[in-house]
């Protein structure tokens, strides 16, 4: 935390000096070895035009040692050698815990979904969920990273101590957590392994989706979706994670949970994953789509373009630039374009924060100019083309939706939620919308209620009607 606070420092007297926001200096009393620049003014629809090369100027590229050869469990290919070594540099620290930490050697020889490891955590988890648990379970399987490399994933299934409220197959929610994290040591399934602590996230119980599941009889599956990368945001490895730990769950227990129905639902980070989820059944796991009777998202992150000029240079900056940073652990292309004052910040201990760390920042109000090495970042093809790929248009669900928006959302606008509604509906997907009143927190609860109840209704077999 010493290194945290004295980077924050350093970046709090760093960055006025060099967006011109410092007070005027006197006359006579230069900073010995500091260049002087002109202040920057706005010109061609760049916020800080020239920045970039400011930076550079003046702050000196981090130390980073080049990439080991062989590198058995990360891919360089296509990527410079200076690349490689910053990619290898900016990934989430080892936590301790070869559950979350170890790449299997032979995971190519694993199916999508292949059950690679169980630990029983029913000890630790069982606190947390309050309500009686007959077992609770860690699972590790194999799933595929953004680019259909073989990658892995971890996943808690939460079994209650009670009997199933339906005959037959016990239901099953898949409750997709806002994972907004940098450090593996964030996520549901670590703090449900290792026990309460400061980065346990407050959404991890708040709204009680995992306790209301369990009180009704229905096993819940909570996926750590970001990987073993911590790629947040991406909705490619959220969306693959998701799929694969329902086919874990199905193939390691076929006996109970082989028949049952599983219903997704996820807000906001949580809603990215599920975005992902549903858009890649019909091409990914065909194999799930009878089992998938429903998913429901809010506060939907579906439209990378719109969060670009909703999010960037407010006090949201500092998530949204902790996103790009998480897409980029995937995408490296993104990598290349930041600027020396960014790799310092990528390869510091703030690469493994959680939320409530990393957000910090976005005080400081810093658009993401700050840390890129081009002028314009969020309007250059290669933004453009994470727009694209990330929307992931055109992509039908292959199970019936229910998706709501707070109207008075302003970090993430409802235009998103809605436009995906629009284009669900014209694929032919059964789908609802929901316009709820408030921004995002105060929407997340005031549209929940209904979320959860139509939730319910899938998993007791009543069939969706579609709204469009």
């Amino acid at each position: 935390m010493r290194c945290l606070r004295a980077g924050a420092l350093a970046l709090l007297v760093i960055v006025p000096l060099l967006t011109g926001q410092a007070a005027a200096q006197p006359p006579g009393l230069p900073f010995p070895g500091l260049p002087v620049f002109p202040p920057p003014a706005a010109a061609n629809g760049a916020v800080l035009p020239d920045i970039q090369q400011w930076i550079d100027r003046v702050i000196p590229p981090p130390p980073i040692a080049p990439v080991p050869q062989p590198v058995p469990m990360e891919e360089t290919d296509g990527m410079t050698p200076g690349l490689a070594a910053l990619r290898q540099a900016v990934l989430p620290a080892p936590v301790g815990d070869p559950m979350f930490d170890v790449w299997p050697a032979d995971l190519a020889d694993f199916a999508p979904g292949a059950v690679i490891e169980v630990r029983d955590i029913t000890a630790s988890a069982a606190p947390l969920v309050v309500l009686p648990i007959r077992q609770a379970l860690l699972f590790k399987f194999r799933t595929t990273d953004a680019h259909d490399r073989p990658s892995f994933a971890t996943a808690t299934l939460v079994i209650p101590a009670t009997a199933s409220p339906v005959p037959g197959a016990r239901p099953v929610v898949v409750n997709n957590l806002p994972i907004d994290a940098l450090g593996r040591h964030c996520t549901p399934g670590y703090t449900l392994a290792h026990g309460f602590s400061s980065d346990s996230a407050f959404t991890d119980f708040v709204p009680p989706t995992t306790h209301l599941a369990v009180l009704r009889g229905y096993a819940v599956l909570i996926p750590d979706h970001e990987g073993p990368l911590m790629a947040y945001a991406e909705p490619y490895v959220a969306g693959h994670a998701v799929l694969d730990a329902v086919r874990a769950v199905r193939g390691w227990r076929a006996d109970e949970f082989g028949a049952s129905k599983f219903a997704m639902t996820g807000y906001s980070g949580g809603a990215i994953a599920t975005h992902g989820a549903v858009k890649l059944i019909e091409s990914y796991a065909p194999d799930l789509a009878p089992a998938l009777v429903g998913a429901a998202l809010g506060g939907v992150p579906a439209d990378y373009e719109i969060l670009a000029r909703s999010m960037n240079g407010n006090l949201a900056s500092a998530v949204f630039m902790a996103a790009v940073f998480g897409i980029a652990r995937e995408r490296p292309e993104i990598l290349a374009r930041m600027n020396n004052l960014a790799q310092w910040v990528a390869t510091s201990p703030m690469k493994d924060q959680c939320v409530r760390v990393f957000a910090l920042p976005g005080v400081l109000l810093l658009p993401i100019d700050i840390a890129a090495n081009i002028a314009d970042p969020l309007q250059s093809t290669l933004a453009r083309d994470i727009y694209e790929v990330t929307r992931m248009a055109g992509l039908a669900s292959a199970t019936p939706l229910y998706i709501y928006n707070g109207e008075q959302e302003f970090w993430i606008p409802a235009a998103g939620a809605r436009n995906l509604y629009s284009e669900q509906c014209s694929l032919g997907v059964t789908a609802v919308y929901r316009s709820v009143l408030g921004e995002h927190v105060i929407a997340a609860g005031l549209g929940y209620p209904e979320a959860v109840i139509w939730l319910d209704e899938r998993l007791r077999g009543i069939p969706a009607e579609s709204e469009c």
